[in-house]
Order: structure tokens, then sequence, then C-alpha cells
């Protein structure tokens, strides 16, 4: 415990009195920071005290200072213990009250304090010296509170969980409260909560008046019904294809994944784009419809039919994902001994098999409902008169005359949907246990599907991946005309003009798309393994772990995933444009906002996929002699292969395709590609978004093989010739 404690002052001593404390504007990985100690541009916070008269800055090193002394006193466990959390409290407690204290220009609180000090001048965000001094605080924390033997004794297990709470704390909660404040602002700028109450239960926005004649319903009432309908048929898909993929001999297995995960790698508007070109009024079936049939040309598209068909084709990637996992990890033992007893193939999967996938269901359909809810490009493109939540925000914010206030109390109707669905997947749950993947070895052979449930599949998901082939390739088509719709003769124009390339004095990328589409590859690398990493972590917390607000925990890690895109990125504007922490304009922000928004993703499938291991694995490793780490890392982690896969693939595509949430967080030194593909829609250059969208399916369509490739498939039982006889202990030391 003493070893820890000091490794870990030492990491904030190191931060304190040799790196900058405040941020830089190159950037910390600029490296400029490196010379802090002979450069007084970079001051560390000794040196700012010393030589600046920051003396703000000295109480957070004087809780450092009493952090050493404690591990050098004579006490026991439990003192020591007392002594780390009085300290890390402490000076995490000055270190934030000095970065809220004072602003950029001039102090913001304690004025008759600071006043005439070189506070006055203000001060910049926190830098890398700071937050190392913070993080060393953090950890002192957990290791005083695994000393006083609170919950588990784990330290791993206590600090995995201080920096999930840290990190969400940081980058959901504290951003989206600066939007959701200002719910309460009445008209003169003041707070006030009637105003907040009447905007909140306005018939505008929870309206039934499309039930009763020819009126319409409030964006509220629109969003909850697409959103189920979307959820339900996103889930039923989602199961087909995976039943396909898992328990068929379909020779076509491989192009039939491939179709599923089209639509969740293709940029924003494109899937509208694609279906307003067939089934538009000028659209090529709509057109052979009347040549042929003579069928009157309408608008059918436009609604909440172009809507739900365009949700269906975006997410129903998002479902299969999560259920292919959850369909290979049921255990075959189980079929065969319903088999056994003289069962069906029918009833073996209806009375085993598919109860045993409800905690794959019930995620698949709170992340197809939540992905419906948070969608606005779908909406935006094939709404018409169908109004949503979402895009309600959207205007409410770039509107003529933007209201945030009104954005943010739509935006706590949206958090109350969320809820609902939340509460309402728990229920349906309830408290049975769905593992099936334990130490003991099987044939490893799945019961197949009955002959009639097996065609039921054939005759959903082949129409399905057919017409989403057809959408894809009028994507492609596209690209390839001069003009869309009205000129279609072939040409590589928008290629060259976005992607040229010059070999004249040497290899030159010319073409307009070059720089945001290598920030983008370079931030989606950087952000997919952060994001996969962060959310299997935060599953493992909450399916393996019990601690005091369990359940608001959970739900705190859906937050971001349910608040509109173009809300998040607001509030990250308004959070981290201004000390302490300031990011806007940098690579970070962006990374950090495609983690926080997309972790949802890894934490749900990661729940699904451990919610099927049984905990005596653990129990059987930790008996073995590992600790948690040692257990997470070698038993646990290779059996999560599906989930990882999953959260990997997810979050790269979306860190390239996502536009919401980036939307006001790109800059000219990091532009995004889903931010140069919006302007050229907006310019009416459609064939150059196209081009460019292309290119990303490929790339994207790429490394999904390649990270497959390095994931590669999880093996939960050894050959067949193996006797069930083998216990799980072995298995648990064969991976320790």
């Amino acid at each position: 415990m003493k070893n820890k404690s000091l490794l870990w002052l030492l990491f904030g001593a190191t931060g304190a009195c040799l790196l900058p404390w405040y941020a830089l504007e190159d950037g910390f990985w600029a490296f400029t920071w490196i010379r802090s100690l002979s450069d007084p541009e970079y001051p560390s916070a000794l040196v700012l005290i010393l030589e600046q008269s920051h003396w703000w800055l000295m109480p957070p090193l004087v809780a450092l200072v009493a952090g050493f002394i404690a591990i050098m006193l004579p006490m026991g466990r439990k003192g020591l213990s007392r002594m780390l959390i009085a300290v890390s409290l402490l000076g995490s407690f000055f270190v934030i009250v000095q970065g809220f204290a004072i602003g950029l220009n001039e102090p913001k609180i304690f004025l008759s304090l600071l006043e005439g000090s070189s506070a006055a001048n203000g001060q910049p965000g926190l830098g890398v010296g700071a937050i190392m001094l913070i993080a060393s605080f953090l950890y002192l924390l957990t290791i005083g509170i695994a000393g006083l033997k609170k919950g588990t004794a784990d330290i791993f297990i206590i600090g995995l969980i201080g920096t999930i709470i840290t990190l969400v704390g940081v980058f959901v909660f504290f951003p989206i409260a600066h939007v959701l404040i200002t719910a309460f602002e009445t008209a003169d700028g003041g707070y006030g909560a009637s105003r907040f109450f009447s905007r909140y239960f306005s018939g505008e926005v929870w309206g039934l008046n499309c039930l009763v004649g020819d009126g319409v319903c409030g964006p509220a009432i629109n969003s909850v019904f697409l959103a189920t309908m979307t959820g339900v048929g996103t889930t039923l898909l989602g199961l087909t294809f995976a039943l396909i993929a898992t328990r068929t001999r379909f020779r076509a297995k491989r192009l039939l994944r491939i179709l599923t995960v089209l639509p969740i790698i293709t940029p924003p508007f494109v899937i509208g784009l694609a279906l307003i070109l067939l089934f538009g009024r000028a659209g090529v079936v709509t057109e052979w419809s009347y040549a042929l049939f003579d069928i009157e040309k309408s608008r059918w598209l436009y609604g909440f039919t172009g809507v739900y068909l365009s949700q269906l084709l975006s997410f129903t990637p998002i479902a299969f994902l999560v259920m292919i996992g959850v369909v290979e990890g049921v255990s075959p033992s189980m079929e065969e001994a319903s088999q056994t007893m003289r069962a069906t193939q029918w009833q073996t999967f209806t009375q085993v098999s598919l109860p045993l996938m409800r905690p794959g269901l019930a995620n698949a359909f709170l992340l197809g409902f939540i992905e419906s809810l948070a969608d606005f490009g779908n909406p935006l493109v094939l709404g018409g008169d169908f109004s949503v939540l979402s895009t309600e925000i959207y205007f409410a914010i770039v509107g003529a005359v933007a209201d945030t206030s009104r954005a943010a109390v739509l935006g706590m109707v949206l958090l109350t949907l969320t809820i609902t669905a939340f509460l309402f997947q728990r229920w349906w749950l309830g408290k049975k246990s769905y593992a099936t993947v334990t130490g003991k070895a099987d044939s490893g052979q799945n019961s197949g599907l009955n002959s009639g449930l097996k065609w039921a599949c054939y005759l959903v998901a082949i129409p399905w991946a057919v017409f989403t082939a057809i959408v894809y390739c009028m994507i492609v088509y596209g690209s390839f005309v001069k003009l869309w719709g009205y000129d279609n003769s072939f040409t590589l124009e928008h290629y060259i003009s976005t992607f040229g390339v010059k070999t004249e004095g040497g290899l030159r990328f010319v073409g307009s798309a070059w720089d945001s589409y290598i920030t983008t590859l370079q931030i989606a690398s950087i952000a997919a393994p952060l994001t996969a990493l962060l959310g299997l972590l935060t599953a493992y917390v909450l399916v393996r772990q019990r601690f005091a607000g369990k359940d608001l925990f959970e739900f705190s890690t859906m937050l971001s995933f349910a608040i509109p895109g173009t809300v998040v990125g607001i509030s990250y504007i308004l959070a981290f444009n201004v000390p302490p922490i300031e990011l806007t304009g940098t690579g970070i922000i962006l990374i950090i906002a495609f983690m926080f928004r997309n972790m949802p993703v890894g934490v749900r499938g990661g729940i699904a996929a451990m919610s099927q291991l049984d905990k005596s694995l653990d129990e059987a490793s930790i008996t073995l002699g590992a600790n948690s780490f040692t257990t997470l890392r070698r038993v646990i982690a290779p059996l999560l292969g599906p989930a990882i896969l999953a959260a990997l693939i997810y979050s790269f595509v979306r860190a390239i395709t996502s536009v919401s949430a980036v939307i006001f967080l790109v800059s000219a030194k990091h532009n995004m590609a889903t931010s140069f593909i919006v302007g050229r829609v907006e310019n009416g250059e459609f064939g150059i978004a196209i081009a460019y969208s292309t290119v990303l399916i490929i790339t994207m369509l790429a490394a999904i093989l390649l990270l497959q490739l390095i994931v590669g498939k999880r093996k939960l039982r050894k050959d067949t010739r193996v006797q069930n006889t083998e216990n799980k202990t072995r298995l648990v030391q064969a991976n320790i």
C-alpha cells in the first residue's frame, strides 16, 4: 500500500514541479512543454509560486507534501488510509476551486480576496502538470478507500470505478449541465421553474392531435412511436441475420454480413439521398411504376415511412453486432439437453435458446430506441411534416433565432424518454441469470433451426440484403455521373477533384479532401480503441461489481447517447471553451466527444456478452492466486471477442460518419470528413459528396476486415473430443 501511494505521490510531484501547469497553445502533442524546465514560457506550478506569486497554487502542493509525510510516519493501515483520503480530497478541492475561481481574463469568484494580485490578469485552462496532480489525488483516494476495506478491498477494482466515475462526471455530466441549466432561464436572463414546466408540458411537445382528424402529433409522441417501431424492427432484423450467420449453412454468409454492416459505415444523409433517388417523385422506381403500371407519383417517402425505412437501414447493423455475440454464446449443452428430453428444434429454440438471448434482445432494442431518438440526419432529409425531438432541438439551436433554452427543455424531454426505456428494459430482464458460458466443455455444436424458422429467416433477410445492395449500388452510381438525376453521363471528375494526386516534382496530394480524410482517420484510430476499452471496462464494473449508486451510474453511461449529437456538441463548446478545461479547437476534444458519445454501445454489448459468463470463472481464477487485473486480462477478455469487435467497429465507423456531435467542434486545423461532406451538400455539389462517401465506405470496410483479423474469433470450447467432465478450474488455470 505504501509503495503504490509513493508512486502516485511521485507522479503528482512530477506534474506539479516539472511540467507546465497551464494548457499550451500548441497543444500537448506538440511536445513544446518539454522545454518547461528551462523556458519560463512553460512554467510548472512550483515555478509559478516562487517566481510569479501565484499563491493560490500553494494549497494543492501543501496537500501533496502532507501525503509524503503521511507515508513516512509509523501508523497503521487504517490510519494511513484515512490520511490519504483526507490529503486527496483536500488537494483535489483546492485544484478545482482555484480553476473555477479565476477566469481567462479576470477572477470570477473571490473578487475581494484576489483583487490586486496577479490573478487579476486571469489564467488559462489546466495543463498537463495539473492533470497529473489531479490524477495522483484520485488514485490516492482509491488506495485509501481500499485500505479501509470499503466495498471490495481490491485496489484495481476501486481505482477502475473511481476512474470511470470521474471521466463520466467530467465529460458527460459537466458539459450537459451547461445546456440543461439554460432550460430554467427566464425571458429576462434569470432562472425560474414556472417557464420550464410550461414549456416541458406544452401541447406543442406532447400533442395528440394526430389521433383525431387531420391534426399532427407533437414531436415527443412522434419520437416515441418512431423509436419503438425502430427498436422492434432493428432487433428482429438483427436477430434474423444473427441466426442465419450462426445457425444455418447459408453459403453467402460473408456477403450477408458485409451487407448488414454497410449501412452503419455510411456517412450522414447518403442513405436518405439514395432513397430519394429510388422512391422520390423523380426516383427510378417511381418513374418505372408510373410508366409500367400508371401508379401516380406521390411524396409517400417524406414523413414517417421514409424516416422509418432509413432508420431500419441505418441501425439494424447495431442490433446485429449485439445479437451475434449473444446467439453464439448460448451453450450447446443446454440445447442438447432439451433435445435429449425429446423436444423439437422449434421447442428448443423458443423455450431454451430464445429466453437465454433476452439480454441481447433487450440491449439491442434499447440501442435501437435511443439511436432513433437521437438521430436527426434521417428525419432532416426525409421527415417532411413529421417532426421529432432531435430535429426540433437542432432547429432551436441553429435556426434564424437561436433558442438554447427551448433546446434544453426538449433535451430534458428526450432524457425522460430514455429513462423510461432504461427502466422498462431493467424490468423486462428482471433478476434472472442468463449465464451459459462456464468452464465445462461441450460438443461446440449449437442446435440448428427447424425448417420453418430457417426459411422464415431467409425470406426476411435475403430481400432486405438485396434492397440494401440496391441502395448502395445507387450510391456508387451517383459518384460516377456528372449531375445526379439530371446529367447521368459517366465522369471521374468528382474523384479527381476530391482525391487527386500529382507526381510531377514529387508525390503531391492535391485533392481538396485529403486534409480532412487524413485527420479523420487519425482521430478515429485513436478514439476507437479508447472507446472500446472504456466501454468494456465499464461493462465489467457493472456486471461483476457491487457498489452504492450502481443503477444511477449505469444510466449515466447512457446519458451522452440519449442526448442528440448537436446538443452534445454545443455543450462541449460551452463547457470546454473557457477555463478550467480549455479544449476547443484541438483534436483532443474530438476524441473525447467520440469516446463518450459512442461508449454506450461498448457498455451494452459488453453487458450482454458478460451476462453469459459464469462468475465461477472469476472465482476460480482468484482461487488460483490471480488478482482482479489478471483475471480480467487473461480470463474474461479472451471470452469477449465479439463484444470487443463490435465496440471497435462501431466506435471507429461512428468517429468517421458522425456529424451532429462534431459539427460545432471541428476547426480549420482539425476538419472532419463529415463536416466536409455536409459543406458540399449545402453547396449543391452532390457528386463530390457521394464520391467522398464512397471512398469512406471502402476505407471502413477495409478497416473492419482488418479488425476482424486482429481480434479473431472467441473460442469458448475445446474440440469435440474433450470430455464434459473437465471442470472450469483447468480452463481458468490454462488461461492464467
